[in-house]
């Protein structure tokens, strides 16, 4: 999950709250938001290309582009690997705490950023206290963690949620278009499911791979010298992954916060789950959903949204429940409030 960083405020309540995090908004205008939507559609895209598509020069691209890094709008441009085709499943942990202090806290949180197969750290809002991401090729890694977990901080867990993701379908960042732009119709951008089949990559693949995974827009002339190789060879392996699939994407990554969004992650069960399907295809069609969700041992659907407030996502569960009346059983939220590692590069 591309989940942005998010900063809280003490003195909201549970729904103001969600609605009041965040740093001071940075404005920007509709030439900004398409530059957003077409580098997180292929953040190695070169200003030119991209300053056609929008109707600016090459040279103001670039200026545009790094006043959103230094305004922080945009934290880095990042590779999206299929980590499903190298035999990764990606394992939840949700969490409630209880009897927690901050020094406890802290403590729970820095054991999780020392576990490798944890790659994803989240404070949240709403449903849930805590959020875990794992990746690993085999459970058993992923039940030794946690053992260790809960004879370290059992106590301090009130609820505990598990389940494993089987199939994740991310959706492109329409909503940064105007109504009338033929790419706001254009939605889906990618699936991580498992395919029935694993690719196993070399060493100097991997090696590539750590250079551009937060930093997609490296040069190739650097990566070869950072990896005492040459232009050609990283060319032709870059291809070669972007060709079997193992890379998906070059993105970007966008503090939604600054612009005044959050992301929101609602969690969708159902009277009657034969409806799934026709759910999915309806929701498809608003330009803020972020992220489809299918899991096993937890909601029947999980939906991330990119929403300004709460408002907005109630009135979106409304639609959903005036389109299928009587077929949602209930649901549940929550945001994320800091982010405390984010790792996109699964290893074993």
């Amino acid at each position: 999950m591309n989940w942005d960083m998010f900063y809280n405020n003490n003195n909201c309540k549970i729904e103001e709250k969600i609605s009041c995090l965040g740093p001071k908004i940075k404005k920007i205008d509709l030439k900004d938001k398409k530059i957003l939507y077409f580098l997180d559609l292929n953040s190695r895209e070169s200003y030119r290309s991209i300053g056609k598509k929008v109707g600016l020069s090459k040279d103001v691209v670039a200026s545009r582009v790094k006043k959103l890094k230094d305004n922080g709008v945009i934290t880095n441009f990042h590779t999206a690997v299929d980590y499903c085709l190298l035999g990764f499943t990606s394992f939840r942990f949700y969490l409630n705490f209880q009897y927690v202090t901050e020094e406890i806290k802290n403590d729970i949180v820095n054991y999780f950023i020392n576990e490798k197969y944890i790659k994803f750290i989240h404070s949240t809002e709403g449903s849930f206290d805590f959020s875990l991401i794992a990746h690993a090729k085999d459970i058993s890694k992923i039940y030794f963690i946690w053992e260790k977990v809960l004879s370290k901080y059992r106590d301090y867990f009130a609820n505990q949620v598990f389940s494993a993701v089987y199939k994740t379908s991310v959706f492109c960042f329409s909503f940064l278009l105007d109504e009338s732009d033929e790419e706001r119709k254009s939605r889906k951008s990618y699936d991580l499911m498992s395919k029935g089949k694993i690719i196993h990559i070399d060493k100097t693949d991997l090696n590539i791979l750590k250079q551009i995974i937060v930093n997609a827009r490296m040069p190739t002339v650097e990566i070869a010298k950072n990896l005492d190789s040459t232009p050609t060879v990283i060319n032709y392996r870059i291809n070669k992954l972007i060709k079997s699939g193992v890379i998906i994407g070059f993105k970007t990554s966008i503090n939604f916060s600054k612009i005044g969004y959050r992301l929101f992650k609602v969690d969708i069960n159902l009277k009657d789950h034969r409806i799934l399907d026709k759910i999915i295809e309806y929701v498809m069609i608003n330009p803020n959903l972020f992220e489809v969700i299918k899991s096993v041992g937890y909601s029947d659907v999980e939906l991330v949204y990119i929403l300004k407030n709460v408002k907005d996502l109630h009135e979106i569960i409304a639609d959903i429940s005036k389109k299928f009346p009587d077929k949602i059983k209930n649901y549940t939220y929550f945001v994320v409030v800091k982010s405390h590692k984010w790792e996109f590069l699964p290893e074993e």
